[in-house]
């Protein structure tokens, strides 16, 4: 596909936008798809030649929190007002944040938090996709370039959408047909593990098996497992649907820097109802400290007296208990002998000083999943 400069904005072209998805469903296309307008930006994320996610700059959250309150009347596990807390958690300083789609973040923290499933998720996702597409195939004039390796690479996959039947939903007048649910409870049914696989089925519950790849990529998160069981997704008038309650986790993030304001930072960014931050200042004195807390992440800065990041990360991973704990190096360093050394004793991600909020939470989601 074509690529253009960074001064893309300059180079506005006639766009076909059917043209243009056309190109992506190819079983080889990963990546993501975005266009440029004057209005605004669309993301088309891709996985294989199937739709993982899509979304407009401009509407980044306001679709979600719309989908969401319509969801919050089926299920009693979605609190009402639940898009006042995820506006206080992924908003907060989203124009000063590096990752592109906070939006996807906080659809992993609802399934993280249980206050939907993965099955659900997998339904707003393919709604909000719905939305999106609408509004971008009335584009007529922009510019575009295809990204191999995209912000979702390492984040948690939870549906596979075929999106020519996608495009046709689109097209079809809301009027004519069979209902928007009951269309939807049949592409889910198509997918369950009773009925067969077809290749034009609409929906694919995080059952695409991977193939090679000619290019490389990072490596994926595969926690998710997809549900066992036929999914009814019926909504009948004045019911609910009634789920079992389930208890929030709360994670504990240990955190290792000499500098205390990097502490003070660490816990400011990260919401106290999901994560109970503890942070250390002394290095030696980290290492008991971590036995006896058993957190569920830790984050280490590489630059300590007395002991240093690596030295820590090495006597970490000699722990039988921690051998499997997620440890990300935390370092103003950027060069390729660090990120390679921090691998060499163990570390499982690098985070790069100085850091925004959405880095922060990105690195989180991707190991804690």
């Amino acid at each position: 596909m074509k690529t253009l400069p960074i001064s893309r904005y300059r180079f506005f072209q006639k766009l076909q936008p059917l043209s243009l998805l056309k190109k992506i469903t190819g079983k080889s296309v990963t990546g993501c798809l975005q266009v440029f307008s004057t209005s605004g930006s669309w993301s088309i994320y891709m996985d294989e030649g199937k739709l993982i996610y899509a979304c407009y700059s401009e509407k980044m959250f306001e679709p979600l929190y719309r989908n969401l309150q319509r969801l919050s009347q089926q299920i009693s596990t979605l609190p009402r007002g639940i898009d006042e807390q995820l506006r206080a958690i992924f908003e907060t300083g989203i124009e000063n944040q590096a990752i592109p789609n906070p939006d996807y973040l906080a659809i992993c923290w609802l399934v993280n938090q249980k206050y939907i499933s993965f099955s659900q998720a997998a339904i707003l996702i393919e709604q909000l996709a719905l939305e999106v597409l609408e509004s971008f195939m009335n584009l007529e004039e922009g510019s575009y370039e295809f990204i191999p390796d995209s912000f979702l690479d390492d984040m948690p996959k939870f549906c596979y959408l075929n999106l020519r039947l996608l495009v046709e939903r689109c097209r079809t007048p809301r009027s004519v047909g069979v209902g928007e649910d009951s269309r939807r409870e049949a592409a889910y049914h198509q997918t369950s593990p009773t009925s067969q696989s077809h290749p034009s089925q609409l929906f694919q519950i995080n059952q695409l098996q991977p193939q090679a790849k000619a290019t490389p990529k990072l490596p994926r998160t595969n926690g998710y497992k997809p549900a066992a069981y036929p999914i009814n997704t019926n909504d009948h008038r004045g019911q609910r649907i009634i789920q079992r309650p389930v208890d929030k986790k709360l994670y504990t993030i240990f955190c290792i820097d000499d500098s205390p304001a990097v502490l003070n930072v660490i816990k400011s960014y990260l919401d106290e109802q999901t994560f109970s931050v503890v942070g250390v200042t002394d290095s030696l004195k980290a290492l008991m400290q971590i036995v006896r807390t058993k957190p569920d992440i830790i984050l280490l800065d590489i630059s300590m007296p007395n002991l240093d990041g690596y030295e820590l990360c090495t006597l970490l991973r000699k722990h039988s208990h921690f051998k499997n704990t997620p440890v990300i190096m935390v370092s103003g360093k950027v060069g390729f002998i660090d990120r390679a050394k921090a691998k060499m004793v163990g570390a499982s991600g690098y985070l790069t000083k100085p850091f925004t909020e959405g880095d922060l939470l990105k690195v989180i989601f991707q190991h804690i999943f």
